[in-house]
């Protein structure tokens, strides 16, 4: 039932399954085996949704952003690791929250430039890698760019084929997805299917207002959610 509402929200908002999946099935099974296993489901997610929807994918934004990322997932696996404090967790958690806020407020809506690539991707990768929250950071880029909610999604799964597959690979070098993982991932295969698939059509008739409360209220729970973890 987790995953089968978490790849609902992921497939109506483009992200967000691991907000939802992460927390409550490690309630239950070791956080060792639930964070690779929901990577690998959203990189499956990711690459559905970006082949399907691949024409609407806006690549100038894309391309600009990658480098960036990659940067901040090598900092994230490296030099980082000793220097991720509370108050970078706390300080980055307050800024969503207050983007979010600002999102579902009548106030102007904000723009920026593609510099802002240079943040939004450093931040991504390396928050991403760090504590498995970097899906925001992302999404107030394509947001602050002006991106629609289709481009917006499809884009931000060409986004995490990248960024997800350098996660998986280093998972994997750390032995952390290993072959008695392989009946789990089956399990749930049909479950994030069935997921996706529903949150997709829900997207397909959401208007462009609901779509922005939606990403506003996840982005909201992930500030939370940063701002609490250890």
């Amino acid at each position: 039932m987790v995953l089968f509402i978490a790849y609902i929200i992921s497939g109506m908002a483009g992200f967000g399954s691991g907000l939802i999946a992460v927390p409550l099935l490690a309630m239950v099974f070791p956080v060792q085996l639930v964070v690779p296993i929901v990577v690998l489901f959203d990189y499956i997610g990711s690459a559905s949704q970006g082949i399907r929807n691949r024409d609407k994918i806006v690549w100038r934004e894309e391309l600009m952003l990658v480098p960036f990322t990659l940067v901040g997932v090598a900092l994230g696996l490296t030099v980082l690791q000793s220097l991720a404090s509370t108050t970078l967790k706390q300080a980055l958690a307050i800024f969503v929250i207050t983007y979010a806020v600002y999102q579902i407020l009548p106030l102007p809506v904000l723009r920026g430039s593609q510099l802002l690539a240079i943040p939004c991707g450093l931040l991504g990768g390396m928050i991403g890698t760090l504590f498995g929250t970097g899906g925001p950071f992302y999404i107030i880029y394509f947001n602050l760019r002006g991106l629609d909610k289709d481009a917006s999604r499809a884009t931000f799964s060409a986004n995490f084929l990248i960024d997800g597959a350098v996660r998986l690979a280093a998972f994997a070098s750390f032995a952390q997805l290993a072959k008695d993982m392989a009946l789990t991932i089956l399990a749930g295969l049909p479950l994030i299917v069935a997921g996706l698939w529903v949150g997709g059509r829900a997207h397909a008739i959401m208007s462009t207002k609901a779509y922005v409360h939606l990403v506003s209220i996840l982005l909201f729970i992930s500030g939370i959610i940063l701002l609490l973890k250890n």
